[in-house]
């Protein structure tokens, strides 16, 4: 077991999906619906978002190799989108840009609001589909790491669904103020994370 690649992936992917900063934006989404309802949403849009990422990880790889992009260009790449990420969380501002997405949704009456916004772009946006990808290019071909990968995947979507399912409680338990610095503190490590990428895709350009 790569223990070094599993804490890794299980991390990256836990801050960047950050299933319990989604709570508030699911309640928002489904306010008004009945209970079994909401529990049937969260269901789907954690299949959904889990089969992205889970296709994303199996192709990712090859389809930058038929675009010319090399690993340590997307390493970079990916490394800066994530910080912009990590960024937002620092700021406070990527809540309310979600629940902001959130009500656009509910106005336009989104006949399936699993696939959107829950799934795309809240769980499987551009930064979990960026940390999949950056991943999956670490596995390379070992069996053994897409497997950790996928089981960080199912782990990932599994928690956002039990997030989903508890988020009333997840949200009277942290409070307002709870929210905020839990939001914070896991983009101050979602950067460490991003600016770790950059260097070594900034590494692996001048070894190469």
């Amino acid at each position: 077991m790569p223990v070094d690649y599993l804490v890794s992936a299980l991390v990256t992917l836990l801050v960047v999906v950050d299933p319990i900063g989604l709570a508030p934006t699911f309640l928002a989404v489904t306010h008004g619906l009945p209970s079994q309802t909401r529990k049937s949403i969260a269901w789907r849009a954690s299949l959904i978002a889990g089969a992205i990422l889970f296709g994303t990880a199996l192709v990712g790889d090859w389809l930058l190799r038929q675009l010319g992009i090399g690993v340590p260009a997307f390493r970079i790449a990916g490394g800066l989108l994530l910080f912009m990420v990590a960024a937002e969380m620092v700021l406070g501002v990527r809540n309310n840009r979600q629940t902001k997405q959130a009500e656009e949704a509910l106005e336009e009456h989104v006949r399936n609001i699993a696939a959107f916004p829950l799934a795309i772009p809240l769980m499987a946006g551009p930064g979990a589909i960026t940390a999949t990808l950056l991943l999956a290019s670490q596995a390379g071909r070992e069996p053994v790491h897409l497997g950790v990968l996928f089981g960080v995947i199912t782990a990932v979507m599994a928690a956002c669904m039990l997030a989903y399912f508890l988020a009333s409680r997840i949200e009277r338990l942290l409070g307002v103020t709870g929210n905020a610095v839990l939001s914070r503190l896991l983009g101050v490590i979602l950067a460490a994370l991003a600016v770790q990428y950059v260097i070594d895709g900034v590494r692996s350009t001048l070894a190469g």
